[in-house]
């Protein structure tokens, strides 16, 4: 126990918050094992109390308010030590209550460590206790889940938020609860910006994202917006807050406004991540690197260069065909091996006009694409694959007969309606019925894929001279 909290009473005496924070990380060690093992039951709080309040070789520079306050939070962090500590050599089989006695004695210290802020003065440097403290609220909580056969299978990456089969979530949705009342914490405190929680207040949202995004409740996502935009006066500018509380608040924010369908805002936030603009810039990509590894493995940036661009690509992918009908090249998807093999089938066949194509890759990425939520807009780029198609169609038509040799050739712009029904009835692999060819033309003319109008009683479309297929440079 000495050694324990010789290294916390050092970090706690020098100002470092980060280094108080790695007192409270729950990963089992030889040295987490030896500090439960060094008291019981029915001494630890006395013990604990010794080494913060006592201990005259090596006092901790703090008010005994305070003082008693930490000595709370040790001893229920103890507790939740020794529930690791028994449910981990279980397994998930034979762990059903264990994992749930974990994250209840990891939610009574995550407790006792609110109060310490609330009522007993913790200093607004110690922050990142919290931090941790919200990071394996929600590990436990998804394990305990887990384990008790609520949920189907674990997920604790970032790269698998998104579960959209769960029903039931327990104690996930009760860690989303007490992340909340971080949240309010964080964001309420009225101390000056030099000594606020306020520094924290991006941490904690982060954390909430991927926990409503866990739960598939991403509408609860937009309450901590509008919290946020209502105390934005108060808030220090997001440009203030560490990088990798930036770029994981961006990118969800992002994801949260491309599930709402406002897929010019995804591009503009998504665009200016930092990151996005040091891939850019290649020349810095090492260094930017370095700095990542160096973040909060609770944030995007804690993830590897490459997973971070994979990621935010997943989205601005989709968001770039719909709004400006472009598609990733082989050079932008090189590096990454499980996009080429979701986008590149489906961008073959949009540029190719291959209807049937699209479709079969469209099924074939099904679960992956539900599962990122991206099917939907996807499928919408069926109507560029439709508008290639029918450029071909115009192309392959030819010039109209010149009337004056010396003028500029000028491009048949009658176009048969059979011909239309024709090419779609080939790329689709199935008949195509006459009407229902000139609903799929009508509803290309008003999304102004396609510039003119049908003429029915003639069975034609008649094509504009200027600009047929706008975008398309015919």
């Amino acid at each position: 126990m000495d050694s324990f909290f010789e290294d916390f009473k050092s970090a706690y005496n020098e100002g470092n918050g980060y280094n108080v924070s790695m007192a409270l990380y729950p990963v089992a060690s030889d040295k987490l094992r030896a500090f439960y093992r060094s008291t019981n039951y029915e001494h630890v709080k006395k013990d604990i109390k010794y080494q913060l309040l006592y201990d005259d070789r090596s006092p901790l520079n703090c008010p005994v308010e305070e003082a008693n306050g930490w000595v709370d939070v040790f001893c229920g962090f103890w507790k939740a030590v020794g529930m690791i500590l028994h449910a981990e050599p279980l397994g998930m089989e034979n762990s059903k209550d264990a994992w749930t006695k974990v994250y209840e004695a990891w939610k009574e210290m995550t407790n006792s460590l609110i109060r310490g802020y609330s009522a007993c003065g913790f200093e607004a440097w110690t922050v990142p206790c919290l931090y941790v403290a919200g990071k394996y609220m929600r590990i436990f909580a998804i394990k305990a889940d887990e384990a008790s056969g609520t949920v189907v299978g674990v997920v604790t990456s970032f790269q698998e938020d998104i579960n959209p089969e769960s029903e039931k979530n327990e104690k996930l949705e009760d860690a989303a609860r007490q992340l909340n009342r971080i949240f309010t914490l964080c964001l309420s405190d009225r101390a000056s910006l030099d000594e606020s929680r306020k520094w924290a207040t991006y941490n904690i949202i982060n954390l909430l994202f991927k926990t409503y995004f866990k739960l598939n409740s991403i509408g609860l996502s937009r309450n901590i917006l509008n919290a946020i935009q209502a105390y934005r006066g108060d808030m220090p500018s997001l440009e203030s807050f560490p990088l990798s509380h930036q770029v994981t608040f961006k990118y969800y924010v992002g994801v949260i406004y491309f599930l709402e369908e406002h897929y010019a805002e995804v591009r503009i936030i998504l665009m200016i991540l930092p990151v996005c603009n040091a891939n850019a810039v290649c020349s810095r990509r090492r260094k930017i690197s370095q700095k990542l590894r160096m973040r909060s493995p609770n944030s995007v940036e804690a993830q590897p260069l490459t997973v971070i661009f994979r990621l935010i690509l997943t989205y601005l992918i989709p968001c770039h065909l719909l709004t400006t009908h472009t598609l990733p090249t082989q050079t932008l998807l090189a590096p990454y091996p499980k996009l080429q093999k979701l986008f590149l089938p489906l961008s073959r066949c949009i540029k190719k006009g291959d209807l049937s194509g699209f479709d079969a890759a469209l099924v074939a990425g099904e679960n992956e694409f539900v599962k990122r939520r991206i099917y939907l807009t996807l499928e919408r780029g069926r109507d560029i694959a439709l508008r290639n198609l029918l450029r071909k169609v115009f192309i392959a038509g030819g010039y109209e007969e010149a009337k004056d040799p010396t003028a500029a050739p000028v491009r048949r712009t009658r176009i048969p309606v059979a011909e239309f029904g024709a090419a779609i009835s080939i790329g689709s692999k199935e008949t195509i019925e006459s009407d229902e060819v000139e609903c799929l033309l009508a509803n290309m003319i008003y999304k102004s894929l396609m510039k003119g109008y049908i003429a029915r009683e003639r069975g034609i479309v008649v094509l504009s001279k200027g600009g047929a297929f706008p975008g398309t440079g015919v």
